[in-house]
Protein backbone atom coordinates (compact mmCIF):
# COMPACT_ATOMS: atom_id res chain seq x y z
CA UNK A 1 0.00 0.00 0.00
CA UNK A 2 1.27 3.52 -1.20
CA UNK A 3 1.68 6.07 1.50
CA UNK A 4 -0.76 8.02 -0.06
CA UNK A 5 -3.02 5.40 0.27
CA UNK A 6 -1.91 5.18 4.31
CA UNK A 7 -2.57 8.75 4.52
CA UNK A 8 -5.97 8.76 3.34
CA UNK A 9 -7.04 5.62 4.64
CA UNK A 10 -6.00 7.10 8.21
CA UNK A 11 -7.91 9.93 7.52
CA UNK A 12 -11.03 8.62 6.68
CA UNK A 13 -10.85 6.18 9.46
CA UNK A 14 -10.52 8.91 11.65
CA UNK A 15 -13.72 10.50 10.27
CA UNK A 16 -15.77 7.14 10.31
CA UNK A 17 -14.80 6.60 13.65
CA UNK A 18 -15.90 10.20 15.15
CA UNK A 19 -12.53 11.28 15.85
CA UNK A 20 -12.51 13.96 13.55
CA UNK A 21 -15.02 15.59 10.83
CA UNK A 22 -15.08 16.30 7.01
CA UNK A 23 -13.90 20.10 7.79
CA UNK A 24 -11.00 18.90 9.57
CA UNK A 25 -9.46 16.36 6.11
CA UNK A 26 -7.11 19.21 5.48
CA UNK A 27 -5.15 19.57 8.77
CA UNK A 28 -5.09 15.97 9.65
CA UNK A 29 -3.18 15.30 6.01
CA UNK A 30 -1.21 17.73 6.75
CA UNK A 31 -0.12 16.53 10.14
CA UNK A 32 0.37 13.31 8.67
CA UNK A 33 2.28 14.72 6.14
CA UNK A 34 4.55 16.78 8.84
CA UNK A 35 5.67 13.48 10.11
CA UNK A 36 6.63 12.04 7.94
CA UNK A 37 8.06 15.37 5.86
CA UNK A 38 6.74 14.56 2.86
CA UNK A 39 6.61 17.75 1.02
CA UNK A 40 4.44 16.63 -1.70
CA UNK A 41 1.28 14.56 -2.01
CA UNK A 42 -1.43 13.72 -4.80
CA UNK A 43 -4.60 11.94 -3.25
CA UNK A 44 -3.98 8.12 -3.95
CA UNK A 45 -6.38 6.32 -6.58
CA UNK A 46 -5.89 3.16 -4.82
CA UNK A 47 -8.78 1.33 -2.61
CA UNK A 48 -8.58 2.52 1.04
CA UNK A 49 -8.37 0.47 3.85
CA UNK A 50 -10.08 0.22 7.47
CA UNK A 51 -7.96 -1.77 9.13
CA UNK A 52 -5.87 -0.05 10.83
CA UNK A 53 -3.15 -2.45 11.87
CA UNK A 54 -2.60 -2.71 8.03
CA UNK A 55 -2.79 1.09 7.85
CA UNK A 56 -0.07 1.46 10.80
CA UNK A 57 1.71 -1.30 9.41
CA UNK A 58 1.93 0.88 5.82
CA UNK A 59 2.79 3.61 7.65
CA UNK A 60 5.20 2.22 9.94
CA UNK A 61 7.57 0.62 6.44
CA UNK A 62 7.39 3.90 5.35
CA UNK A 63 8.78 5.73 8.03
CA UNK A 64 11.74 3.03 9.06
CA UNK A 65 12.77 2.81 5.10
CA UNK A 66 12.85 6.53 5.10
CA UNK A 67 14.79 6.62 8.03
CA UNK A 68 12.23 8.44 10.18
CA UNK A 69 12.08 5.69 12.70
CA UNK A 70 14.14 2.52 13.98
CA UNK A 71 13.25 -1.20 13.11
CA UNK A 72 12.21 -1.89 16.67
CA UNK A 73 8.98 -2.79 18.56
CA UNK A 74 9.35 0.32 20.83
CA UNK A 75 10.35 2.52 18.06
CA UNK A 76 8.12 1.66 15.96
CA UNK A 77 5.45 2.00 18.59
CA UNK A 78 5.93 5.87 19.88
CA UNK A 79 5.61 6.44 15.96
CA UNK A 80 2.93 4.83 15.19
CA UNK A 81 1.09 6.62 18.82
CA UNK A 82 2.42 9.72 16.94
CA UNK A 83 1.16 9.13 14.28
CA UNK A 84 -2.39 8.33 15.99
CA UNK A 85 -1.76 11.49 18.42
CA UNK A 86 -2.30 13.72 15.22
CA UNK A 87 -6.06 12.43 14.65
CA UNK A 88 -6.97 12.22 18.31
CA UNK A 89 -9.43 14.51 19.74
CA UNK A 90 -8.11 17.34 22.11
CA UNK A 91 -9.28 16.68 25.28
CA UNK A 92 -11.72 19.43 25.63
CA UNK A 93 -13.64 17.65 23.22
CA UNK A 94 -13.59 13.93 24.89
CA UNK A 95 -14.58 15.19 28.30
CA UNK A 96 -17.33 16.89 27.09
CA UNK A 97 -18.46 14.41 24.86
CA UNK A 98 -18.33 11.68 28.11
CA UNK A 99 -19.88 14.31 30.39
CA UNK A 100 -22.72 14.70 27.97
CA UNK A 101 -23.22 10.92 27.57
CA UNK A 102 -22.79 10.31 31.43
CA UNK A 103 -25.47 12.89 31.72
CA UNK A 104 -27.68 10.15 30.10
CA UNK A 105 -26.69 7.27 32.39
CA UNK A 106 -22.97 6.42 33.31
CA UNK A 107 -22.73 3.25 31.36
CA UNK A 108 -23.53 5.17 27.93
CA UNK A 109 -20.63 7.59 28.95
CA UNK A 110 -18.27 4.36 29.76
CA UNK A 111 -19.51 3.03 26.14
CA UNK A 112 -18.83 5.55 24.34
CA UNK A 113 -15.06 6.01 26.38
CA UNK A 114 -14.31 2.68 25.76
CA UNK A 115 -14.96 2.25 22.48
CA UNK A 116 -12.75 6.24 21.45
CA UNK A 117 -10.11 4.42 23.54
CA UNK A 118 -10.09 1.35 21.34
CA UNK A 119 -10.44 3.41 17.76
CA UNK A 120 -7.47 5.96 18.81
CA UNK A 121 -5.57 2.87 19.18
CA UNK A 122 -4.35 3.67 22.67
CA UNK A 123 -5.90 0.03 23.29
CA UNK A 124 -4.61 -1.81 20.85
CA UNK A 125 -7.56 -4.60 19.50
CA UNK A 126 -5.49 -6.14 17.11
CA UNK A 127 -2.83 -7.56 20.24
CA UNK A 128 -5.35 -8.03 22.42
CA UNK A 129 -6.81 -10.64 20.03
CA UNK A 130 -3.59 -12.44 20.13
CA UNK A 131 -3.89 -13.40 24.22
CA UNK A 132 -5.31 -16.71 24.82
CA UNK A 133 -7.74 -16.93 26.70
CA UNK A 134 -9.64 -20.13 28.80
CA UNK A 135 -11.85 -21.19 31.87
CA UNK A 136 -11.29 -24.04 34.28
CA UNK A 137 -14.23 -25.21 36.84
CA UNK A 138 -12.67 -25.19 40.12
CA UNK A 139 -14.24 -26.33 43.14
CA UNK A 140 -14.59 -22.27 43.55
CA UNK A 141 -16.24 -21.27 40.25
CA UNK A 142 -15.05 -20.96 36.84
CA UNK A 143 -11.36 -19.68 36.71
CA UNK A 144 -10.23 -17.24 34.14
CA UNK A 145 -6.98 -18.69 32.52
CA UNK A 146 -5.03 -15.66 30.10
CA UNK A 147 -2.02 -16.02 28.60
CA UNK A 148 -1.13 -12.17 28.08
CA UNK A 149 1.05 -11.85 24.64
CA UNK A 150 -0.50 -8.20 24.21
CA UNK A 151 1.82 -6.22 25.71
CA UNK A 152 4.89 -6.44 23.37
CA UNK A 153 8.11 -7.99 25.06
CA UNK A 154 11.24 -5.73 24.05
CA UNK A 155 13.56 -6.96 21.08
CA UNK A 156 17.27 -6.57 22.31
CA UNK A 157 17.45 -3.49 20.35
CA UNK A 158 14.90 -2.15 22.75
CA UNK A 159 16.71 -3.11 25.43
CA UNK A 160 19.83 -1.71 24.89
CA UNK A 161 18.35 1.50 23.58
CA UNK A 162 16.26 1.68 27.02
CA UNK A 163 19.45 1.35 29.23
CA UNK A 164 21.47 3.96 27.06
CA UNK A 165 18.57 6.88 27.41
CA UNK A 166 18.49 9.60 29.25
CA UNK A 167 17.14 9.14 32.88
CA UNK A 168 14.16 11.75 33.86
CA UNK A 169 11.73 11.70 36.27
CA UNK A 170 9.01 13.69 33.93
CA UNK A 171 6.28 11.63 33.97
CA UNK A 172 6.80 10.61 37.63
CA UNK A 173 5.03 7.63 37.02
CA UNK A 174 3.31 5.56 34.42
CA UNK A 175 -0.32 6.82 35.92
CA UNK A 176 0.79 10.32 36.40
CA UNK A 177 -1.43 12.45 34.70
CA UNK A 178 1.53 13.96 32.68
CA UNK A 179 1.54 11.20 30.65
CA UNK A 180 -1.61 12.21 28.56
CA UNK A 181 -0.32 13.32 24.87
CA UNK A 182 3.32 12.01 26.14
CA UNK A 183 5.47 11.47 22.94
CA UNK A 184 7.61 8.69 24.64
CA UNK A 185 10.86 7.12 25.02
CA UNK A 186 12.36 4.45 24.62
CA UNK A 187 12.08 3.73 28.71
CA UNK A 188 8.75 5.22 29.09
CA UNK A 189 5.10 4.14 26.65
CA UNK A 190 4.13 6.77 24.13
CA UNK A 191 1.02 8.41 25.16
CA UNK A 192 0.27 11.02 22.52
CA UNK A 193 -3.38 9.35 21.50
CA UNK A 194 -4.85 8.71 25.65
CA UNK A 195 -7.22 10.74 26.74
CA UNK A 196 -8.22 11.15 30.54
CA UNK A 197 -11.41 12.03 32.05
CA UNK A 198 -11.20 13.64 35.27
CA UNK A 199 -13.48 13.03 37.60
CA UNK A 200 -14.56 13.91 41.89
CA UNK A 201 -13.79 10.73 44.11
CA UNK A 202 -14.94 11.69 48.11
CA UNK A 203 -14.82 15.64 46.60
CA UNK A 204 -11.54 14.85 45.63
CA UNK A 205 -9.66 15.03 41.99
CA UNK A 206 -9.31 11.62 40.46
CA UNK A 207 -8.86 10.58 37.16
CA UNK A 208 -10.42 7.72 34.86
CA UNK A 209 -8.93 5.58 31.63
CA UNK A 210 -8.40 1.99 30.88
CA UNK A 211 -5.61 -0.06 30.72
CA UNK A 212 -4.34 -0.15 27.15
CA UNK A 213 -3.52 -4.03 27.87
CA UNK A 214 -7.26 -5.00 28.67
CA UNK A 215 -6.99 -8.22 31.53
CA UNK A 216 -10.69 -8.16 31.07
CA UNK A 217 -13.84 -5.91 29.79
CA UNK A 218 -13.25 -2.64 30.37
CA UNK A 219 -10.26 -2.95 32.47
CA UNK A 220 -10.07 0.60 33.86
CA UNK A 221 -7.41 2.38 36.18
CA UNK A 222 -9.04 5.17 38.72
CA UNK A 223 -6.37 7.13 39.88
CA UNK A 224 -5.60 10.20 42.53
CA UNK A 225 -4.46 13.13 40.48
CA UNK A 226 -1.20 13.58 42.48
CA UNK A 227 1.45 11.20 42.49
CA UNK A 228 1.02 9.96 46.02
CA UNK A 229 1.05 6.45 47.50
CA UNK A 230 -1.20 3.56 47.73
CA UNK A 231 -2.63 3.51 50.83
CA UNK A 232 -4.99 0.80 52.29
CA UNK A 233 -7.16 2.65 54.97
CA UNK A 234 -10.81 3.82 55.87
CA UNK A 235 -10.38 6.72 53.15
CA UNK A 236 -9.84 3.80 50.25
CA UNK A 237 -12.70 1.76 51.54
CA UNK A 238 -14.79 5.20 51.28
CA UNK A 239 -13.23 6.22 47.72
CA UNK A 240 -14.30 2.85 46.39
CA UNK A 241 -17.32 3.00 47.41
CA UNK A 242 -17.83 6.44 45.75
CA UNK A 243 -16.69 5.44 42.63
CA UNK A 244 -19.36 2.34 42.18
CA UNK A 245 -21.85 4.87 43.74
CA UNK A 246 -21.10 7.26 40.32
CA UNK A 247 -20.20 4.26 38.44
CA UNK A 248 -23.21 1.31 39.46
CA UNK A 249 -22.28 -1.03 36.97
CA UNK A 250 -18.64 -1.20 37.57
CA UNK A 251 -16.71 -3.01 40.19
CA UNK A 252 -13.28 -1.53 41.41
CA UNK A 253 -10.64 -3.02 44.11
CA UNK A 254 -7.35 -1.97 45.16
CA UNK A 255 -4.45 -3.71 45.28
CA UNK A 256 -2.73 -3.91 48.66
CA UNK A 257 -0.21 -1.23 49.80
CA UNK A 258 2.79 -4.18 50.85
CA UNK A 259 5.53 -5.27 48.48
CA UNK A 260 4.64 -8.92 47.73
CA UNK A 261 0.88 -9.01 48.13
CA UNK A 262 0.88 -5.53 46.39
CA UNK A 263 1.03 -4.24 42.88
CA UNK A 264 3.85 -3.51 40.68
CA UNK A 265 2.95 0.16 40.86
CA UNK A 266 2.89 1.22 45.14
CA UNK A 267 3.84 4.41 44.52
CA UNK A 268 0.91 6.34 42.92
CA UNK A 269 -2.57 5.75 44.29
CA UNK A 270 -4.61 3.75 42.11
CA UNK A 271 -7.60 1.41 41.71
CA UNK A 272 -8.54 -0.95 38.84
CA UNK A 273 -12.11 -1.65 38.00
CA UNK A 274 -14.48 -2.57 34.79
CA UNK A 275 -17.42 -4.17 33.55
CA UNK A 276 -16.56 -7.61 34.21
CA UNK A 277 -17.79 -10.95 36.62
CA UNK A 278 -15.20 -12.80 38.28
CA UNK A 279 -15.57 -15.89 39.70
CA UNK A 280 -15.17 -14.57 43.11
CA UNK A 281 -17.95 -12.48 42.95
CA UNK A 282 -20.54 -15.42 41.86
CA UNK A 283 -18.72 -17.29 44.95
CA UNK A 284 -21.14 -18.22 47.76
CA UNK A 285 -20.43 -17.32 51.68
CA UNK A 286 -19.65 -20.32 53.59
CA UNK A 287 -20.09 -19.40 56.91
CA UNK A 288 -22.62 -16.17 58.01
CA UNK A 289 -21.25 -13.83 60.69
CA UNK A 290 -21.94 -10.83 62.22
CA UNK A 291 -20.19 -7.91 63.48
CA UNK A 292 -21.17 -6.97 67.25
CA UNK A 293 -22.63 -3.15 66.36
CA UNK A 294 -23.29 -3.90 62.91
CA UNK A 295 -25.99 -5.96 62.89
CA UNK A 296 -27.59 -4.31 59.48
CA UNK A 297 -24.57 -5.43 57.65
CA UNK A 298 -24.71 -8.57 56.23
CA UNK A 299 -21.71 -10.02 56.39
CA UNK A 300 -20.13 -13.76 55.96
CA UNK A 301 -16.73 -15.45 54.96
CA UNK A 302 -16.67 -16.33 51.13
CA UNK A 303 -15.93 -19.76 49.80
CA UNK A 304 -12.67 -19.03 48.09
CA UNK A 305 -9.47 -20.07 47.53
CA UNK A 306 -8.04 -16.79 49.52
CA UNK A 307 -9.43 -15.13 52.80
CA UNK A 308 -12.16 -12.91 51.81
CA UNK A 309 -15.06 -11.29 54.29
CA UNK A 310 -17.85 -10.00 51.95
CA UNK A 311 -19.97 -6.76 53.27
CA UNK A 312 -23.37 -6.38 52.08
CA UNK A 313 -25.22 -3.12 53.43
CA UNK A 314 -27.78 0.03 52.01
CA UNK A 315 -25.16 2.53 54.00
CA UNK A 316 -21.75 3.16 52.10
CA UNK A 317 -20.48 5.07 55.33
CA UNK A 318 -21.47 1.81 57.64
CA UNK A 319 -19.59 -0.65 55.14
CA UNK A 320 -16.64 1.74 55.55
CA UNK A 321 -16.70 2.43 59.22
CA UNK A 322 -16.70 -1.84 59.73
CA UNK A 323 -14.53 -2.16 57.12
CA UNK A 324 -11.96 -0.17 58.82
CA UNK A 325 -12.52 -1.87 62.18
CA UNK A 326 -11.34 -4.85 60.65
CA UNK A 327 -8.21 -3.85 58.55
CA UNK A 328 -7.11 -1.84 61.66
CA UNK A 329 -7.39 -5.69 63.70
CA UNK A 330 -5.86 -7.43 61.23
CA UNK A 331 -2.89 -4.89 60.99
CA UNK A 332 -2.60 -6.11 64.38
CA UNK A 333 -3.17 -9.39 64.68
CA UNK A 334 -0.93 -12.41 65.00
CA UNK A 335 -1.65 -16.29 64.91
CA UNK A 336 1.25 -18.09 64.55
CA UNK A 337 -0.61 -21.56 64.26
CA UNK A 338 -1.33 -20.71 60.56
CA UNK A 339 1.98 -18.06 60.18
CA UNK A 340 -0.06 -15.26 60.69
CA UNK A 341 2.62 -12.75 61.87
CA UNK A 342 1.77 -9.25 62.57
CA UNK A 343 4.91 -7.27 62.71
CA UNK A 344 8.74 -8.41 62.39
CA UNK A 345 12.03 -6.16 63.07
CA UNK A 346 9.43 -3.43 63.31
CA UNK A 347 8.52 -4.30 59.81
CA UNK A 348 4.48 -4.51 58.89
CA UNK A 349 3.01 -7.75 57.07
CA UNK A 350 -0.86 -7.61 57.50
CA UNK A 351 -3.18 -5.88 54.70
CA UNK A 352 -5.69 -5.92 52.84
CA UNK A 353 -7.34 -6.19 49.00
CA UNK A 354 -10.65 -4.52 49.02
CA UNK A 355 -13.25 -5.18 46.37
CA UNK A 356 -16.40 -3.03 45.74
CA UNK A 357 -19.59 -3.80 43.40
CA UNK A 358 -23.02 -2.91 43.92
CA UNK A 359 -25.95 -5.30 43.83
CA UNK A 360 -29.20 -3.29 42.82
CA UNK A 361 -29.54 -1.02 45.53
CA UNK A 362 -26.65 -2.74 47.61
CA UNK A 363 -23.05 -1.66 48.48
CA UNK A 364 -20.61 -4.63 48.55
CA UNK A 365 -17.24 -4.71 49.80
CA UNK A 366 -14.82 -8.22 49.59
CA UNK A 367 -11.86 -7.58 52.17
CA UNK A 368 -9.47 -10.03 51.22
CA UNK A 369 -6.81 -10.94 53.92
CA UNK A 370 -2.85 -10.68 53.00
CA UNK A 371 0.13 -11.36 54.51
CA UNK A 372 3.55 -11.14 53.00
CA UNK A 373 5.68 -12.27 55.84
CA UNK A 374 8.66 -14.32 54.68
CA UNK A 375 10.51 -17.29 55.39
CA UNK A 376 13.36 -19.52 54.79
CA UNK A 377 11.51 -21.92 53.35
CA UNK A 378 9.69 -19.53 51.72
CA UNK A 379 11.82 -16.72 51.04
CA UNK A 380 9.82 -14.58 48.57
CA UNK A 381 6.23 -14.98 50.34
CA UNK A 382 4.78 -17.87 52.85
CA UNK A 383 1.36 -16.58 51.04
CA UNK A 384 2.66 -16.37 47.69
CA UNK A 385 2.84 -19.19 45.11
CA UNK A 386 5.10 -21.62 46.44
CA UNK A 387 8.51 -23.07 44.55
CA UNK A 388 6.49 -26.17 43.18
CA UNK A 389 4.32 -24.13 41.27
CA UNK A 390 6.90 -21.59 39.60
CA UNK A 391 7.24 -23.21 36.69
CA UNK A 392 3.73 -22.05 35.85
CA UNK A 393 3.26 -18.66 37.88
CA UNK A 394 6.19 -17.08 40.31
CA UNK A 395 4.69 -13.08 40.36
CA UNK A 396 2.88 -11.50 42.85
CA UNK A 397 -1.06 -12.36 43.10
CA UNK A 398 -2.45 -9.01 42.76
CA UNK A 399 -6.27 -7.47 42.86
CA UNK A 400 -7.01 -8.82 39.72
CA UNK A 401 -6.02 -12.90 40.72
CA UNK A 402 -7.17 -12.36 43.93
CA UNK A 403 -10.93 -12.28 41.84
CA UNK A 404 -9.95 -15.44 39.61
CA UNK A 405 -8.28 -14.48 36.48
CA UNK A 406 -4.76 -15.73 35.89
CA UNK A 407 -2.74 -12.93 33.72
CA UNK A 408 -0.07 -15.90 32.94
CA UNK A 409 3.25 -15.23 31.42
CA UNK A 410 3.56 -14.94 27.72
CA UNK A 411 6.83 -17.70 28.11
CA UNK A 412 3.68 -20.61 28.76
CA UNK A 413 2.27 -20.43 25.03
CA UNK A 414 5.17 -21.95 23.21
CA UNK A 415 6.63 -23.83 26.41
CA UNK A 416 2.78 -25.37 26.47
CA UNK A 417 3.01 -26.45 23.23
CA UNK A 418 6.43 -27.99 23.34
CA UNK A 419 5.85 -29.64 26.46
CA UNK A 420 2.41 -31.15 24.47
CA UNK A 421 4.91 -32.56 21.88
CA UNK A 422 7.63 -33.64 24.30
CA UNK A 423 5.41 -35.60 26.14
CA UNK A 424 3.72 -37.52 23.30
CA UNK A 425 7.22 -38.25 21.64
CA UNK A 426 8.53 -39.32 24.44
CA UNK A 427 11.52 -36.96 24.77
CA UNK A 428 13.62 -36.42 27.82
CA UNK A 429 12.58 -33.23 29.08
CA UNK A 430 14.26 -33.10 32.10
CA UNK A 431 17.03 -32.80 30.29
CA UNK A 432 15.56 -30.00 28.23
CA UNK A 433 17.12 -26.22 28.83
CA UNK A 434 13.72 -24.67 28.40
CA UNK A 435 10.95 -27.39 29.85
CA UNK A 436 13.00 -29.19 32.44
CA UNK A 437 11.31 -26.57 34.97
CA UNK A 438 7.97 -28.48 33.98
CA UNK A 439 9.29 -32.35 34.40
CA UNK A 440 7.88 -32.62 37.78
CA UNK A 441 4.76 -31.80 37.21
CA UNK A 442 4.25 -33.91 33.79
CA UNK A 443 6.13 -36.72 35.84
CA UNK A 444 2.60 -36.16 38.06
CA UNK A 445 0.18 -35.77 35.53
CA UNK A 446 1.18 -38.64 33.34
CA UNK A 447 -0.24 -40.79 37.10
CA UNK A 448 -3.29 -39.23 36.09
CA UNK A 449 -3.64 -38.93 32.03
CA UNK A 450 -3.08 -41.25 28.95
CA UNK A 451 -1.67 -38.16 26.75
CA UNK A 452 -2.07 -38.67 23.27
CA UNK A 453 -1.38 -36.38 19.79
CA UNK A 454 -4.89 -35.07 20.24
CA UNK A 455 -5.60 -34.74 24.14
CA UNK A 456 -2.11 -33.42 25.27
CA UNK A 457 -2.40 -29.39 24.97
CA UNK A 458 -5.75 -29.68 26.12
CA UNK A 459 -4.79 -31.51 29.23
CA UNK A 460 -1.97 -28.95 29.86
CA UNK A 461 -4.29 -26.01 29.03
CA UNK A 462 -6.62 -27.72 32.22
CA UNK A 463 -3.72 -28.41 34.50
CA UNK A 464 -2.66 -25.36 33.99
CA UNK A 465 -5.96 -23.99 35.56
CA UNK A 466 -5.58 -26.04 38.44
CA UNK A 467 -2.60 -25.09 39.32
CA UNK A 468 -3.70 -21.47 39.17
CA UNK A 469 -6.24 -22.32 41.36
CA UNK A 470 -3.60 -23.89 43.89
CA UNK A 471 -1.28 -20.76 43.66
CA UNK A 472 -4.71 -18.94 45.17
CA UNK A 473 -4.66 -21.78 47.94
CA UNK A 474 -0.88 -20.84 48.41
CA UNK A 475 -1.63 -17.22 48.87
CA UNK A 476 -4.82 -17.60 50.95
CA UNK A 477 -3.81 -16.56 55.02
CA UNK A 478 -6.23 -19.06 56.16
CA UNK A 479 -6.51 -22.56 54.28
CA UNK A 480 -9.64 -24.46 53.24
CA UNK A 481 -9.46 -27.21 56.17
CA UNK A 482 -10.98 -27.21 59.54
CA UNK A 483 -8.06 -25.85 61.55
CA UNK A 484 -7.89 -22.93 58.46
CA UNK A 485 -11.79 -22.33 59.24
CA UNK A 486 -11.27 -22.19 62.52
CA UNK A 487 -8.68 -19.83 62.90
CA UNK A 488 -10.17 -17.42 60.43
CA UNK A 489 -12.90 -17.53 62.64
CA UNK A 490 -10.83 -17.08 66.02
CA UNK A 491 -10.15 -13.67 63.90
CA UNK A 492 -13.68 -12.18 63.49
CA UNK A 493 -14.15 -13.24 67.40
CA UNK A 494 -11.00 -10.99 67.52
CA UNK A 495 -12.32 -7.96 65.56
CA UNK A 496 -15.79 -8.39 67.65
CA UNK A 497 -14.04 -7.90 70.92
CA UNK A 498 -12.34 -4.74 70.08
Amino acid sequence: MKIETCIDSLVSYAMNRGLAEPVDHQVLTNRLLDILRKDDYEPSDEPQSENLEEILGGILDYAVANGLCEDNITARDIFDTRIMGAVTPMPREVVRTFREKYAVSPEKATDWYYRFSCDTDYIRRYRIAKDMRWKYPSEYGEMDITINLSKPEKDPKAIAAAKNAPQTAYPKCQLCRENEGYAGRMNHPARANHRIIPIKVCGEDWCLQYSPYVYYNEHCIVFNSKHVPMKIDRSAFEKLLDFVKAFPHYFVGSNADLPIVGGSILGHEHFQGGHYTFAMETADLETEITFCGYEDIHAGTVKWPMSVIRLDGKDPVRLAELADKILRCWRGYSDESVGVIAFSDGEPHNTITPIARRRSDLYELDLVLRCNITTSEHPLGVFHPHADKHHIKKENIGLIEVMGLAVLPSRLKQELTDLAAAIVSGADIASDPVLSKHAAWVEELKQRYTFTQDNALDILLKETGRVFTEVLEDAGVYKNTPEGRAAFLKFIDAVNAQ
